[in-house]
């Protein structure tokens, strides 16, 4: 695939070009924080990706975390060429939309992860969307963990900070940057399906109460929703078990084990997100169901109503005939008896049907 055009380095003096005065100054929306850490502490001075890596490339210790926010193709290929990144992982960065997995390179590793929020609603039954995803890519190097995201809700700032309050964890490498990004995602996770967990609850109630009625459309979208969330969650089994149990050169010993504990939560989860799968499923099969029930209970009245109304119809139908020669047709009588013979036949058949259930 070609490389992607390698654009002018970024702000090369520090600073941004100053913009005439009528006009505003431009400010690069994906560009979010940059730091140097050096035995788990930040280092004040360094605002550019550039100087940053080189001031820990200089200091021959530490690294330098960049965060970026939906960066574009330009954005990307200038960060590419200072970093080093592999170009078919730069076009990841840039197109978004990958399923969770990890790529190993020469000169760095990428992880990506797919975050999940649970969108607040008043009731399963009336939502159009529960849970909304965005995405995490994480570059690790030697000396520098890079963090492209996409998507509102996947915001790294609060852990940022909780990580600069631990230096003791920081002072462990990028490595630790990255074990902390996953750990939080997949943390997240829990929140969400424990949210999820008790909107299934009030469907299924709902669905299985008779003064209610949930329609199975809005059943097979929250199944479509649960199954956008394990598409989040499955597929990254896979590359947290390599994180743990495969050697990697930007990883240390030391943090692969704090990934066996992402790991086992990721588990518990992927288990309950398949047990919705099935038990959405089971509540399509009993909503289909209580719709051909109360169908066949429809049919039944209907069914009753017209044995009832044929009596009248039968009776009426060869009385009106007008032959000559019948019984009873000049009987003073006739149409008394035959009035009360289609009541009584009447409230017979009805009496019948509805002992047994029809009516």
């Amino acid at each position: 695939m070609p490389r992607l055009p390698a654009m002018p380095p970024l702000f090369p003096s520090g600073k941004r070009p100053v913009q005439p005065a009528a006009a505003t100054p431009k400010v690069d929306p994906y560009l979010v924080d940059c730091g140097v850490y050096v035995d788990g502490r930040r280092v004040p001075g360094p605002t550019s990706p550039r100087q940053a890596l080189a001031l820990v490339r200089e200091r021959a210790g530490g690294f330098v975390w960049l965060g970026l926010f939906e960066p574009d193709a330009d954005d990307m290929a200038e960060v590419a060429e200072l970093f080093g990144l592999h170009e078919l992982a730069v076009e990841d960065a840039v197109l978004a939309h990958q399923r969770p997995k990890l790529e190993r390179y020469k000169r760095n590793t990428l992880l990506v992860l797919k975050t999940v929020r649970y969108v607040e609603h008043d009731s399963p039954t009336t939502a159009d969307e529960i849970v909304e995803t965005g995405e995490i890519l994480i570059f690790l190097g030697v000396d520098f963990v890079l963090t492209v995201r996409h998507g509102h809700h996947s915001e790294l700032a609060g852990l940022r900070k909780s990580l600069e309050d631990d230096p003791e964890q920081l002072a462990l490498g990028p490595a630790a940057v990255m074990h902390a990004i996953a750990d939080r995602v997949v943390d997240h996770y829990l929140k969400v399906v424990d949210a999820v967990e008790d909107d299934i609850d009030e469907m299924e109630t709902l669905v299985f109460d008779p003064r209610s009625q949930v329609s199975i459309e809005q059943i097979y979208l929250f199944k479509r929703e649960v199954l956008e969330l394990r598409r989040a969650v499955a597929p990254l089994r896979a590359p947290l078990q390599n994180l743990t149990n495969i050697p990697n050169p930007f990883v240390p010993h030391a943090i692969q084990e704090y990934f066996r504990d992402v790991e086992d939560h990721l588990t518990h989860v992927a288990e309950q997100v398949a047990t919705f799968n099935e038990l959405l499923t089971s509540l399509v099969n009993a909503a289909l169901a209580e719709v051909t029930t109360q169908q066949n209970e429809d049919m039944r009245k209907i069914s009753a109503w017209a044995a009832i109304a044929l009596v009248p119809t039968a009776i009426a139908g060869i009385y009106g005939m007008n032959f000559t020669h019948m019984p009873e047709l000049d009987w003073t009588f006739g149409y008394p008896l035959a009035i009360a013979l289609i009541l009584l036949v009447c409230v017979l058949l009805f009496r019948v049907l509805r002992k047994r259930g029809w009516l």
